[in-house]
């Protein structure tokens, strides 16, 4: 009986010291995280320094004041290793080598340096969960025997169930018809490659890109291809990860998004062994790299930050919310969605109490563990700028909510100027990605400035609206998207009601959303953000605040503000964001 005490006694300690790591990982945090505002640079779409065509690192380098001047703090730099670039840089050959259409590892180390100077901090992303079946390590995994150093680094079997084998025979079909980027390459689990080794290896995501091997969380006995995580080639490639990590950090690297990070570990349908990974990840980087970050996509905030992440993002998948409110029936990535309005356009028909319900979960669970980012886009999907959401006051009310949301603003390269979103040809795998990747819109002169290349050579095609959409002009315009972004990102920037870390409430009513109000607060110091997407004119009825409204952003012509003893009332106009300091 005393045994039995003893070892429930140990269990319980034991239990409670990693509930301590967790939360310990989870709350250390670095000091420039509680201000940072995150601007996302597409490298091969930014600046062209060498005219071929393809932006690179020296082109970044010419164009750090100007990201400095938007207010931003961080930089987080797509894919700029050795790729295939059959998934724009996704499909990794050299985790430790800048590819050269991008420069070298020294144009990096002299960007970071750069960087520095100005008091910005860089990202990389990390493709943690797989390579290009074109990597090294790929190929000597492909070898018939399994005692060479990269052979277990991979995941390879002769056997795959009957639902596989068809879905094996899509993928064949699929590639006879030349559709190289069909999502039906994303739902199945193994590729036929009839190698020395075995006859399938298992994928992370496209065909090409074969999955590394950190084990499986519950390892079938009759598979003897799924390994434990603790077996010797999930363990090998653990510590290269953490290898390579440690090769950028040394070169001054301020931390990594993680693409894919909830993908790692295989049949782990709780995520119990991936945040498990995670949690050693950020306890290793938190005792030798305390100052750097981590940013995870996952797309569910609440297990990202419990696994040891200090960011992550709400947005086109995971935790629902973010489709409803941006994405436009009819466009891209409104049909993959069911809903039948989004919140941000003139028709006012949106819904939002999909987010908010959602986005609230998220925020009470994680907040003083870690940060939600509401991007204002990706590489991944659509511009705010698409459908009939095209025009510079419509794209000011979607940015003021981008940019007075609590957690981390993340403002995707040329967003700020209110660059268009284009149905274009694939490149480089994007499918229907191709249109939130068009280069970045410096002129009103040849490509936009972005490459003294032939027009035909360069990356991808510019539409600059005669000139309108570029920095060259809207910098001098006082009512630009441009200039309204910047005054959003210092206001933000001068208030810890409207920061990071500042409180924040849903204050009208969630059933009548049109217009939505939030109050941010801290303090003394409180905001109310109000935002009526919709073109018709709304009021809104609050509870008093007992405080003195003073219009910050926004103009007097579009609305007014009314205190009352029980009840503010909030007029607007259509097409309307204002925001107000409450003294």
């Amino acid at each position: 009986m005393k045994l039995k005490t003893l070892s429930v006694q140990s269990l319980a300690l034991v239990c409670l010291l990693g509930l301590s790591s967790l939360r310990a990982n989870a709350t250390q945090m670095p000091e420039w995280l509680h201000h940072a505002v995150f601007y996302q640079v597409y490298p091969s779409s930014f600046m062209d320094s060498d005219g071929n065509g393809i932006g690179d690192l020296k082109g970044i380098i010419s164009q750090l004041d100007y990201i400095k001047s938007l207010g931003v703090t961080t930089i987080w730099l797509n894919p700029i290793c050795c790729s295939e670039f059959q998934d724009g840089g996704y499909d990794v050959t050299d985790f430790y080598k800048v590819d050269p259409r991008f420069g070298t590892n020294d144009d990096l180390v002299s960007l970071l340096h750069q960087a520095h100077k100005r008091g910005l901090k860089v990202l990389m992303d990390l493709v943690a969960g797989h390579t290009s079946d074109k990597h090294p390590w790929f190929l000597e995994s492909a070898l018939p025997t399994s005692e060479l150093q990269y052979s277990n680094y991979y995941i390879w079997t002769n056997k795959v169930s009957e639902k596989e084998a068809k879905a094996q025979e899509a993928v064949k079909t699929a590639k006879k018809a030349e559709d190289a980027e069909t999502t039906v390459f994303r739902f199945t689990t193994y590729v036929e490659a009839n190698a020395p080794r075995a006859k399938y290896y298992e994928k992370n995501c496209f065909i090409f890109q074969p999955a590394l091997n950190y084990g499986y969380a519950n390892p079938d006995p009759t598979h003897p291809w799924e390994q434990a995580v603790t077996a010797p080639g999930p363990q090998a490639v653990r510590r290269e990860l953490r290898n390579i990590m440690q090769f950028w950090y040394d070169k001054g690297v301020d931390g990594f998004r993680v693409d894919m990070a909830a993908s790692l570990v295989k049949n782990d349908p709780d995520r119990k062994e991936t945040i498990k990974l995670w949690n050693e990840i950020r306890e290793w980087q938190n005792n030798n790299y305390p100052d750097c970050i981590l940013l995870a996509e996952w797309g569910n905030p609440q297990e990202a930050i419990q696994a040891g992440f200090n960011v992550d993002f709400m947005f086109h998948f995971g935790v629902p919310g973010y489709p409803s409110m941006l994405f436009e029936p009819g466009t891209p990535y409104g049909r993959r969605n069911k809903h039948e309005h989004c919140y941000f356009d003139k028709s006012g028909a949106g819904v939002i109490k999909d987010f908010i319900e959602n986005y609230t979960d998220s925020y009470t669970k994680t907040k003083g563990e870690g940060y939600i980012v509401l991007p204002s886009c990706n590489h991944d999907f659509q511009r705010p700028n698409i459908g009939s959401r095209n025009t510079i006051d419509q794209l000011k009310v979607t940015m003021t909510f981008f940019m007075t949301m609590p957690g981390m603003p993340l403002l995707y390269y040329g967003d700020e100027i209110g660059m268009k979103y284009k149905d274009l040809p694939s490149k480089e795998g994007s499918g229907d990605r191709a249109g939130a990747r068009t280069p970045m819109q410096w002129t009103s002169g040849i490509n936009a400035g972005f490459s003294t290349a032939q027009p035909k050579d360069i990356y991808l095609p510019v539409d600059t609206e005669n000139g309108k959409l570029t920095v060259d002009t809207q910098e001098n315009d006082p009512a630009s998207m441009l200039n309204f972004t910047k005054s959003l990102i210092a206001l933000r920037q001068g208030s810890k009601a409207l920061g990071n870390d500042g409180e924040w409430q849903l204050i009208s009513d969630v059933n009548k959303p049109y217009p939505m109000v939030y109050k941010r607060y801290a303090g003394n110091e409180v905001y109310v953000i109000a935002l009526n997407p919709g073109a018709k004119s709304v009021v809104a009825k609050i509870p008093a605040l007992r405080r003195k409204p003073q219009l910050v952003i926004g103009e007097k012509k579009n609305g007014n503000y009314k205190s009352g003893k029980v009840n503010d009332v909030i007029r607007m106009k259509g097409v309307t964001a204002l925001v107000y300091k409450m003294n």
